[in-house]
């Protein structure tokens, strides 16, 4: 990484849009714990515990199958502080996890999709 000035320091926010976005934050709230305040939005901190040091960013070839199957051009990664008791969260929710990946060396993975049909990655570091 450069030490010039004029760069990306870290990922400021994402955004989608919705049908019907009190009921997509109501969802992220509700199944996924999210603190979603009042201004209808959630303020993620980088120093909460268990949050992985570094936030990637890549790009995929249009052919990739990589977000299926969501009909979005893109994916969102969350960490997860516990992944057994976020996969009883979702149980208990009725979200189907269409599939896990326990076997990696970066931790355990786990993917489903939000009422909108974005795919999230489920992500517990090592």
């Amino acid at each position: 990484m450069t030490d010039q000035p004029g760069r990306i320091t870290g990922i400021g926010g994402v955004f989608v849009k919705s049908a019907d976005p009190k009921a997509l934050a109501r969802w992220y709230r509700e199944v996924l714990g999210l603190d979603v305040a009042s201004w209808g939005g959630a303020a993620l901190a980088y120093d909460a515990p268990g949050h992985p040091p570094k936030v990637s960013w890549m790009a995929f070839p249009q052919t990739s199958d990589h977000m299926a199957p969501s009909p979005r051009e893109f994916m969102i990664n969350f960490a997860v502080d516990d992944m057994d008791a976020m996969i009883a969260r979702l149980g208990a929710n009725d979200v189907p996890i269409l599939a896990h990946g326990e076997d990696n060396p970066f931790g355990r993975f786990i993917w489903i999709q939000d009422p909108d049909g974005t795919k999230i990655e489920l992500w517990q570091p090592k």
